[in-house]
């Protein structure tokens, strides 16, 4: 190798990193890309929030459009997002089932006793085994699945009206034909 070519490739290989950095400085931090999206949903089997030996089976949402809110009562970007689910639980499309990770029964019932209950039920998970299945990086977080179980969507992050309105709803619908 020529002695331009060595004094210049640390140069490039400069270049080369700045221009990721730079891209990276345009990338939203909320479409962190899942690889669950387009395979089947984990499957689970947990408690139900508030009532004492029943459980919910995620099998029973088969042949349903449905989301899944991953969230807890230490979270405060669920508390941000919780006037928006209490707007989306009046949508008859729009079927929406919580997971109260890694939390106590005695918050999280205590936090929708106070700010209402935008869920048809909700599943706990206490010990995190669910959202490790889910690939979940922090709450809250929402999974859009389909009739026959697979994930379609990946909400990190809080859900907001626009959001809702914009994306969610429609692909509801669509899922829904």
């Amino acid at each position: 190798m020529s002695k331009l070519v060595k004094s210049l490739l640390p140069l490039a290989l400069f270049f080369i990193v700045v221009g990721f950095l730079f891209k990276g400085l345009y990338l939203d931090p909320h479409e962190v890309p899942s690889p669950l999206v387009g395979k089947p949903a984990p499957l689970f089997n947990a408690p139900v929030l508030a009532e004492t030996g029943k459980k919910f089976s995620s099998e029973e949402m088969k042949g349903k459009v449905w989301l899944l809110n991953v969230w807890a009562s230490w979270c405060g970007a669920c508390r941000e997002e919780h006037p928006v689910l209490m707007d989306m639980s009046k949508i008859s499309e729009i079927q929406l089932y919580g997971l109260d990770y890694k939390d106590t029964d005695a918050e999280a019932q205590d936090v929708l006793k106070t700010a209402g209950n935008p869920y048809k039920l909700v599943a706990t998970d206490m010990d995190g085994r669910i959202g490790i299945d889910y690939g979940v990086y922090g709450v809250p977080e929402t999974y859009l699945i389909d009739k026959s179980g697979v994930i379609r969507y990946k909400q990190i992050g809080p859900i907001t009206k626009e959001l809702l309105y914009t994306k969610i709803l429609p692909m509801v619908k669509e899922l829904q034909r």
